[in-house]
């Protein structure tokens, strides 16, 4: 089963793909102009990988998590993806992701922090589903 992760941001999405089931691999971010432009090409995205299924990353904790679960909620339910959806905590992905980075790339506003972020997601949901 082919699985993608996304990391929902108001500028970026981050993006990841397993074709394995066990390596998580950061794809190129989606570039965030508006709502449509970003759910269409999301959308493009998980139909060229051919995905089953999508995992969604939400902020749990922090004053501002029902809006952002509302918000992201509400661009997935834009997609055009007929797979499977499950929905996982994305805590401290983001920071994760720059402490991963740190000595090998500038943080640079291009995408790149939120794919890895979208990894680390992805990453979480494979390690969880091998110990069930």
């Amino acid at each position: 089963m082919i699985l993608a992760a996304i990391d929902v941001g108001l500028k970026r999405i981050g993006t990841a793909i397993s074709l394995d089931g066990k390596t998580a691999l950061p794809q190129n971010p989606i570039l965030r102009k508006n709502r449509k432009q970003a759910a269409r090409d999301t959308s493009a995205f998980l139909e060229e990988w051919r995905v089953e299924r999508l995992i969604v990353g939400l902020p749990k904790g922090g004053s501002s998590e029902e809006e952002m679960e509302r918000r992201i909620r509400h661009f997935v339910g834009l997609l055009n993806f007929s797979g499977e959806i499950e929905f996982i905590d994305e805590s401290g992905s983001s920071l994760e992701a720059a402490e991963r980075m740190k000595g090998v790339v500038k943080q640079r506003k291009d995408g790149r922090l939120d794919s890895i972020a979208a990894q680390l997601i992805l990453e979480r949901y494979l390690f969880r589903k091998s110990l069930a």
